[in-house]
């Protein structure tokens, strides 16, 4: 059976250099608060997922 929602990697993605949108801010600056870190202003979309994904692993929240 195949993955209902496959994840693509963010770095083979149309738009992943476009900056990052305003839910992936705001997301990620509350897992880095959560996390005691600080990340960058500027970021692309593939980045904040990254990111966020990173956090998300270091802090236990997410999937």
């Amino acid at each position: 059976m195949t993955d209902p929602n496959p994840r693509k990697d963010p770095s083979d993605w149309t738009t992943g250099d476009e900056p990052m949108t305003g839910p992936q801010k705001s997301y990620l600056q509350t897992l880095a608060q959560e996390a005691g870190e600080e990340v960058p202003e500027e970021l692309t979309k593939a980045e904040a997922s990254e990111r966020i994904d990173e956090l998300q692993r270091s802090t236990g929240r997410g999937a």
